[in-house]
């Protein structure tokens, strides 16, 4: 069963929205559980992720949707955001939050139902690539698609993104064992790294992303093994 939430103040566009919900889980044999809210700030306080989708109606008071949506951003990489609203023009501010989509007010089905199918399978593909992390102010799901790699200086762990750096405190030992199944590669006693990002090794040197970090050279010969294990195994998945 997978979690929805409605985030819309008006009730008559929560319920239309709610049985939407409810006709697409009977047509496609699924099941959800919805939670609405009435506000941005009542769905942000105490967020937890649960939630597979998010319909976020934009004109709101007080703490509008987007910027609301910014806010679940920082907390939440993995869920999927469909905004409501009868303004195209923010369309443009959908993509800094990696939004599915938009659906136009008064929502009609047939477009709902595309959309929200759409949605269902990003989260469904983002779940499987994702870990959840505590952090200051509750958890946050991260997708490793998007973890380039992982550094730790004096005891703060730094999950760099392709989009931003999430820190914390922690251990880069468990940090590498949850990290393991991913591909996950540790090149010297400071950094973990993402395999996919990896762009060039040359010498002590390797270049992940737009950033060159150092392979001690007690680790060089290890790491360079495991690198072409993945490298291999990268092959074998995709001919």
């Amino acid at each position: 069963m997978r979690n929805i939430a409605v985030v819309e103040d008006r009730d008559s566009d929560a319920k239309r929205l709610t049985e939407y919900i409810e006709r697409f889980a009977k047509e496609d044999a699924q099941e959800f559980h919805i939670d609405r809210f009435a506000s941005a700030a009542d769905f942000l306080e105490g967020y937890r992720s649960v939630y597979a989708v998010v319909l976020m109606d934009i004109q709101m008071p007080k703490l509008n949707g987007m910027d609301g949506a910014m806010q679940l951003r920082r907390l939440d990489k993995t869920v999927s955001i469909l905004f409501i609203t009868n303004l195209v023009q923010y369309a443009q501010r959908g993509y800094e939050v990696d939004a599915v989509g938009f659906l136009v007010k008064p929502v009609q089905y047939y477009d709902f139902s595309l959309k929200f199918r759409k949605a269902l399978d990003l989260y469904v593909m983002n779940e499987e690539h994702c870990i959840t992390v505590s952090r200051a102010g509750g958890l946050c799901r991260i997708s490793t698609d998007k973890l380039m790699y992982v550094e730790i200086i004096n005891h703060r762990l730094y999950y760099h993104l392709v989009d931003e750096v999430i820190e914390m405190t922690g251990v880069l030992s468990n940090v590498e064992r949850d990290l393991a199944a991913y591909g996950f590669l540790r090149c010297n006693k400071c950094y973990l790294v993402n395999p996919k990002f990896i762009v060039n090794v040359k010498g002590s040197d390797v270049e992940v992303g737009n950033r060159t970090l150092q392979i001690s050279r007690p680790r060089r010969a290890a790491f360079l093994a495991e690198l072409a294990d993945w490298y291999a195994g990268a092959k074998r998945r995709d001919p």
